[in-house]
């Protein structure tokens, strides 16, 4: 275990070694400066906002009987909306229609209600075994 964590580390810091000498000469180079405000507005959103909600909706469902089945699924919305996002939040019409031909919006919306509704039906299939489990076969 001790090497396989050295070799991840060693590899970790080498991408950021690579990313460090792209930033700076590589062919696209960006001026550092407007990098540097963009993590550190990336941090304070995680931090500033994140986390907190994270930490807020985590405590809000831990008194709910299926409270994994609900944390999945919130998991999986957050996943969508996370990618689905730069799309959502692009800045007004694009010049090419080509490049972004569906309605990601509409799109987007019915996956997370379809992640609802398997939500629900995972959290009742569970109450049901779990109802099931505690009546034993001589019970009836």
């Amino acid at each position: 275990m001790r090497r396989l964590r050295i070799s991840a580390g060693a590899l970790g810091l080498a991408l950021m070694a690579a990313g460090v000498w792209a930033l700076l000469f590589g062919a696209d180079a960006q001026d550092p400066w407007v990098v540097a405000k963009w993590l550190l507005g990336v941090l304070v959103v995680h931090d500033g906002l994140v986390v907190p909600l994270t930490l807020a909706v985590g405590f809000a469902v831990s008194r709910v009987p299926v409270r994994g089945v609900v944390r999945g699924t919130l998991l999986v919305a957050a996943a969508l909306t996370a990618v689905a996002g730069p799309v959502l939040l692009r800045p007004g019409p694009v010049q090419n229609p080509t490049v972004l031909p569906l309605d990601y919006d509409r799109n987007w919306v019915l996956l997370v209600v379809l992640t609802a509704g398997v939500g629900v039906l995972a959290g009742l299939a569970v109450k049901w075994r779990r109802r099931d489990r505690s009546s034993g076969p001589g019970d009836e």
